[in-house]
């Protein structure tokens, strides 16, 4: 539990510094709303499915990646403004960072979720299933961005983050597709140590 604790007290830190004077407060309100929604369904549902520690800690560095992403916009994070002059680089890139999360973390918080509760009985599928569902979420995460961009006009211009790159809905798309794997060839052994001890 101390780990736990540990987690929600950087969570919280890290969501005030989020929202003091963010660079805009609408584009700031749309990145953290995910984070804020995903960690009140942890909170209710934590006494009937508690998560192994390492896919909480992979939940805790996304939602930081989001509150970085609200308070700067992506396209303006100081970090990949530099990195973008260092490299010649067209575009700010820190939304990329957050596509990829997009797809790692919930690759994992699937993966988790198949194994304790046996979604799956064939397992030759298995990997497949998971980059599939977290392709959808990411598609689906693209279409609320195209949404809010239709229906705010200009407001939704920084939440839409394309800085003119006429690909960046596809480019978002498979910066997730990538994460999933990723995260599926780096961590499942480390997930599966954990969810012996479960």
């Amino acid at each position: 539990m101390k780990n736990i604790y540990l987690m929600l007290i950087i969570f919280f830190t890290t969501l005030l510094w989020s929202i003091i004077n963010p660079k805009e407060n609408f584009t700031c309100f749309l990145e953290i709303i995910p984070a804020l929604i995903g960690v009140s369904v942890l909170a209710f549902t934590f006494k009937k499915f508690r998560f192994t520690n390492f896919t909480y800690f992979l939940i805790l560095i996304h939602s930081i990646i989001l509150f970085i992403g609200g308070h700067y916009t992506y396209a303006e994070v100081p970090l990949f403004d530099y990195i973008k002059e260092v490299f010649h680089q067209s575009r700010n890139n820190y939304d990329k960072v957050g596509h990829f999360a997009q797809g790692l973390v919930p690759a994992m918080i699937i993966r988790e979720l198949f194994i304790r509760k046996k979604v799956i009985s064939n397992q030759s599928f298995f990997n497949f299933i998971i980059v599939s569902i977290c392709l959808a979420i990411s598609a689906a995460y693209e279409w609320i961005e195209w949404g809010v961009s239709l229906g705010t006009g200009e407001g939704g211009d920084a939440f839409l983050g394309t800085q003119g790159y006429i690909w960046d809905t596809q480019s978002d798309m498979l910066f997730a597709t990538i994460g999933a794997i990723t995260g599926l060839i780096l961590f499942s052994k480390i997930q599966d140590k954990q969810l012996q001890m479960v």
